[in-house]
């Protein structure tokens, strides 16, 4: 079974830092394109960034020059480090990712982890 599993959410002051990791697990292939989004209370959910296999990198405007996605291919394992938080990135923050299992490639999600950014 592939699993996405977050980890490295928290509580922090706005200021602050924290890194998130999202490592796949199961029987799989290989990863392509993965991601982190984010979701707020009474919100829509929202991409943050995204990596290709190839390590090309994708932000949202409100987290350009404070947040860093970056993967490790050998650990199927992608991060995500977020300096200068704001209360306004308070969010659950999930994984997404294509994954190769079973000859195919298909999309996972992981659970996700809370971010919370006290002002």
């Amino acid at each position: 079974q592939v699993q996405l599993v977050e980890s490295g959410g928290g509580l922090v002051q706005a200021g602050g830092s924290l890194r998130l990791s999202c490592a796949v697990s199961g029987s799989v292939f290989g990863v392509d394109d993965m991601g982190w989004y984010r979701q707020a209370p009474g919100k829509q959910r929202e991409l943050v960034a995204t990596i290709t296999s190839g390590g090309t990198t994708n932000y949202a405007d409100s987290v350009k020059g404070r947040f860093t996605i970056s993967r490790d291919n050998g650990k199927y394992t992608i991060y995500l480090q977020m300096n200068s938080l704001k209360p306004e990135d308070t969010a659950v923050y999930l994984c997404n990712g294509i994954v190769g299992v079973s000859h195919n490639w298909r999309q996972y999600w992981g659970q996700g982890t809370q971010v919370t950014v006290s002002s």
